[in-house]
């Protein structure tokens, strides 16, 4: 039995259970992936823990960004971007933020500090923009430096844009990652067009984009030389990801994308590769109604991992403190769907374990691991909460 903490009450114990599946990941990149089923099952391992309220008032937290002095940046997905100092509850606005366009699933949405921020101070953070041609929005990363004192941010730098404004309100994305030499990869969601974008190479959206630090396009990127081709792209197929993680000690960066009604997918995002949404995919329409027979083709790449019926997945967070020592290595992902938090357990590039803790915790949004070694989650429509082991 799990007891856990309302949106207006003090913390209590968390005594979440750990379900275990295995998994075959070791297929060629055409076969079919093995998933889990029956991930409700939970086993007697226990995670004890008390879900402190951090901060209220954000009422969908996209991302959380720790700053090496304990303070917190946090996206609030209308459109604001907030300040929590260390050791308080009290949110401030930070200032300096472009138009954001907040529609649907879209407006401000993953944050992510340059990996030499001491330095340089640029935060980077993708949003739903109106700039360009044609109505609505889509999504852009920009670049801006953030004051000392962490409220404002100067010295605006637009890095890309994707084109092809709509007005449909899905499928945005976003989330920003940085491998260890200087690159910057962000994703843009299929923006509602599934049989347009994903597997056009002209188009943006569906897509996973790799750029310098600075907004310039690699010379090798893998499309660098194909006519009409957008040039940032580094992936293309995805349908919606929200979720990336760069495991520097394997190079690898991971990511996972919403399918439809079924086919979440975990991946491993290759140079070049095709991921095959919408033509090849575990899930079907939110009708029932199938929109391709395929679960596999050569040439496109398969999942790692796919869940369906769908868990809704956002954000992911590597675990590396040792205040949860059930937890130190392993990579966490939340379903907002089933208000729990996938553990997954990784070896050589593959997932051989996934475990299920915090089961009832609520919709969770964003995953970090503050300087402090603790993990904060953003909750859709109760804030922040920070993870404090019990003692």
């Amino acid at each position: 039995m799990i007891n856990l903490m309302s949106h207006n009450t003090l913390p209590k114990l968390i005594s979440a259970g750990l379900a275990i599946a295995i998994f075959a990941t070791n297929a060629p990149a055409h076969a079919k992936s093995d998933y889990i089923k029956n991930y409700k099952q939970l086993d007697t391992l226990a995670l004890s823990v008390n879900a402190v309220t951090a901060a209220e008032g954000v009422v969908i937290p996209w991302a959380i960004e720790p700053l090496a002095n304990g303070d917190l940046l946090i996206s609030e997905r209308s459109g604001t971007l907030f300040l929590l100092p260390k050791n308080t509850t009290t949110l401030t606005k930070v200032s300096g933020l472009p138009d954001i366009d907040a529609n649907g699933q879209g407006g401000l949405l993953d944050l992510s500090l340059h990996t030499d921020s001491k330095q340089n101070q640029w935060l980077y953070f993708s949003y739903a923009s109106s700039e360009g041609k044609g109505s609505g929005s889509n999504t852009a990363l920009m670049r801006a430096k953030l004051s000392s004192d962490h409220t404002q941010l100067s010295d605006q730098q637009l890095l890309y844009k994707g084109e092809h404004n709509t007005t449909k309100g899905q499928h945005y994305g976003s989330r920003i990652v940085f491998d260890d030499e200087g690159y910057v990869y962000f994703s843009i969601g299929d923006r509602g067009s599934r049989d347009i974008n994903p597997q056009d190479l002209t188009r943006d959206s569906g897509k996973i984009y790799r750029l310098h630090e600075n907004g310039n396009i690699p010379s090798d990127n893998p499309f660098v030389e194909q006519k009409n081709a957008k040039h940032a792209v580094w992936s293309y197929g995805h349908r919606n990801p929200q979720g990336m993680w760069f495991d520097n000690q394997n190079n690898i960066i991971w990511s996972h994308e919403h399918g439809p009604r079924g086919g979440d997918e975990l991946n491993i995002i290759k140079k070049g590769a095709n991921y095959g949404w919408p033509l090849v995919s575990y899930g079907v329409n939110y009708s029932g109604t199938k929109f391709t027979d395929l679960k596999e083709k050569d040439g496109m790449e398969s999942p790692v991992l796919h869940w369906t019926p769908s868990i809704a997945p956002s954000d992911m967070l590597y675990v590396t403190s040792d205040k949860y020592p059930e937890l130190k290595g392993k990579l966490l992902l939340a379903s907002m769907k089933f208000a729990f938090i996938s553990a997954l357990e990784l070896s050589k590039g593959k997932v051989v374990k996934q475990y299920k803790i915090l089961d009832g915790i609520g919709r969770v949004r964003s995953l970090a691991q503050g300087s402090d070694g603790f993990i904060y989650l953003g909750i859709d429509g109760q804030g922040i909460k920070r993870l404090e082991p019990e003692t």
